[in-house]
């Protein structure tokens, strides 16, 4: 026999199941900013034996989801890469709306980013009378500003995390959070260089006790696509660096983000060995956190990724690139100047951003270069992150986890009243 809190055992009695949880994040970002909501459910007394079933990643699945479909089948970025990817996709959304709406039906639906693919599932399930929760506002102030309406017809409370995006929701009577980010409540306000680059020595099993010399940071990004696109680029704006800089003790750090990605960047690491066997390019296993915070500079593909490193305070160098189709569509309906989270948080070009024919590796190893030789430059930026950091230092995962268990709860109580 289960033994339930007070308030479950009033709502639930005796032979009533427990409360239910479908969740779906798309992407890596996506499961690391639900896990830490998970992990505050299972803290909540009220939410004792709450089953978390749906879509997610291993970060999700580490704090008890069933995760019941492949996250990967998600991960696709861009219109024309979405086009090839379309009927895995309208096949996946199909068997989870029937099986939310059947066998699996939930109390709440938490969607985790990827709008394009949860607010369909949410309008579904809406109509079912399914309450809905998403967390991450699609970047309506940014482009496709349209998808309000579907948003006010899908989601019945957005669970904002950037200050600024609350603001939009009143005005268009869909009911918000505030909920901060994640990331800013799980990176420390300074950065511990000093340990991060011992760490990362003993790791990589460096002779000396700590990486010496300069450390610059690269991530290419987290996709197969973004990989095939931007990593090349990158591997050979390193080259460059490393003649620019040629007589200084040079550490590249790759952080890979997903398994499957290690082969292709392994691929380009070997070419560039070929060319210039004296440089210094280490492939690690995730590690992104350590890799950022050791870091004097990065240079990263846009992305989730560029908050965390602007809230280590790093100097950085966006770039990006997508195929031209792409990009042209994205172009005609963007708002804003930039597309950088930092820049878009700042309000201004405080890091610069050199996408698709910008993104050459001339341009942009003189860019990584330009931080180096500018260190007042660097500790003026550092003063703007920290600026950033502390308004979206809030207790995020236990914010979206009381706006579940209080969705949940009302649900519950509202059939028990019928």
């Amino acid at each position: 026999m289960i033994l339930l809190p007070p308030l479950l055992a009033a709502l639930f009695g005796n032979g009533i199941t427990l409360p239910k949880l479908a969740c779906v994040a798309g992407e890596p970002s996506g499961d690391l900013l639900a896990a830490p909501v998970l992990s505050a459910l299972n803290q909540i007394p009220d939410m004792a034996g709450l089953e978390v079933y749906g879509i997610g990643g291993p970060r999700m699945q580490a704090e008890g989801m069933r995760s019941d479909w492949p996250m990967e089948t998600l991960s696709v970025r861009g219109y024309v890469e979405a086009i090839k990817q379309l009927p895995a996709i309208l096949k996946l959304r199909k068997e989870l709306i029937q099986n939310l709406l059947n066998e699996d039906r939930p109390d709440v639906y938490l969607g985790v980013d990827a709008p394009d693919f949860n607010l369909g599932v949410e309008l579904q399930l809406r109509k079912a009378g399914i309450p809905t929760l998403h967390l991450v506002s699609p970047s309506i102030w940014a482009w496709r500003g349209g998808r309000i309406k579907k948003i006010s017809q899908a989601v019945e409370r957005m669970l904002c995390i950037f200050p600024f995006e609350t603001e939009i929701y009143d005005k268009a009577g869909v009911a918000s959070t505030y909920v901060g980010h994640p990331l800013a409540s799980e990176i420390p306000l300074e950065p511990n260089i000093q340990q991060a680059r011992e760490k990362l020595s003993k790791h990589l099993k460096i002779p000396t006790t700590s990486l010496e010399g300069l450390v610059i940071a690269v991530l290419p990004g987290s996709r197969g696509s973004e990989i095939e696109l931007i990593a090349p680029v990158f591997f050979e704006a390193m080259q460059l660096l490393a003649k620019g800089l040629k007589g200084q003790k040079l550490n590249f750090l790759i952080p890979v983000a997903t398994p499957r990605l290690r082969e292709p960047l392994e691929q380009l690491l070997l070419k560039t060995k070929n060319t210039n066997p004296d440089i210094q390019i280490h492939l690690l296993d995730g590690m992104a956190d350590e890799v950022l915070e050791a870091s004097d500079v990065v240079l990263i593909a846009s992305g989730t990724a560029t908050l965390q490193a602007a809230l280590w305070k790093k100097p950085m160098v966006i770039s990006y690139k997508v195929p031209w189709l792409t990009a042209q569509i994205m172009k005609r309906q963007g708002y804003l100047p930039y597309v950088g989270l930092p820049n878009i948080l700042a309000g201004d070009f405080v890091v610069p951003e050199l996408l698709q024919d910008e993104a050459t590796p001339e341009k942009l190893a003189n860019a990584v270069l330009d931080w180096l030789e500018h260190p007042d430059k660097v500790s003026k930026l550092k003063e703007r992150f920290a600026q950033i950091h502390e308004t979206l230092r809030r207790p995020t995962g236990l914010l979206v986890a009381q706006a579940v268990a209080q969705t949940i709860e009302s649900a519950r109580k509202s059939r028990i009243s019928v």
